[in-house]
């Protein structure tokens, strides 16, 4: 059975009904989810199923190479499978997720095109601030205030923001605004006006390792 994510329908849904299709101790599996699992840099969603706090979610591949989500509840929940059961989210966190997630998308873009190519060595999305760390050999500080004006003025325009479907493999999503596409299977608002403005503040890795952080005004 492929797990209908309906994160990616509307990220907006901080409630859903979901069919329970297996239980394993702990662990339990359903049909559809609004519930967000850890990828692509952006930490899991926090909520639970069926009034049962979930203390972790985790992506997964099947026998069948189908990607599901596996949820750890934080005791054995008195449902059972075949049962309809409500899921439900912090919907302040994932708004802050959502925001967050493409604020540094267009940080992203608007660092590499004064600075060019960098190589990405690592992001995280979380709900009071995202990171992109790049190699480079000098501190970004000299143009972190230029690129937070710009970023600002830019989201301020209100440019659409779209998830959309890879055209060949089912499970991959792409974040487009303004132009830009990127590999993206995260919560995102639909216009950069939902953003708001961001802060950026620069710290440094060692070798050569520079990272900028991002906050939200």
């Amino acid at each position: 059975m492929v797990l209908h994510k309906l994160f990616w329908d509307d990220p907006y849904m901080t409630e859903c009904d979901a069919k329970v299709v297996s239980i394993d101790g702990t662990k339990v599996k359903l049909d559809r989810t609004i519930f967000f699992a850890f990828s692509g840099g952006q930490e899991s969603d926090k909520g639970t199923i069926g009034g049962v706090v979930v203390t972790s979610a985790v992506k997964e591949r099947n026998r069948e190479g189908i990607v599901d989500i596996t949820y750890e509840l934080e005791k054995e929940p008195f449902f059972a499978v075949g049962d309809t059961v409500l899921v439900s989210i912090d919907g302040g966190r994932r708004e802050r997720l959502r925001r967050l997630h493409s604020a540094a998308h267009v940080v992203y873009y608007f660092i590499i095109a004064k600075l060019g190519e960098l190589e990405v060595i690592g992001s995280n999305i979380a709900s009071d601030k995202a990171r992109l760390d790049f190699l480079y050999e000098h501190p970004l500080n000299p143009i972190l205030t230029e690129i937070e004006k710009l970023v600002n003025i830019f989201l301020s325009k209100n440019h659409k923001i779209v998830s959309e479907p890879d055209s060949t493999k089912s499970d991959l999503r792409w974040w487009v605004c303004n132009g830009w596409r990127m590999p993206c299977g995260g919560t995102h608002p639909r216009s950069t006006g939902e953003i708001g403005n961001i802060s950026l503040k620069r710290k440094n890795l060692g070798a050569s390792k520079e990272r900028v952080e991002i906050v939200l005004c």
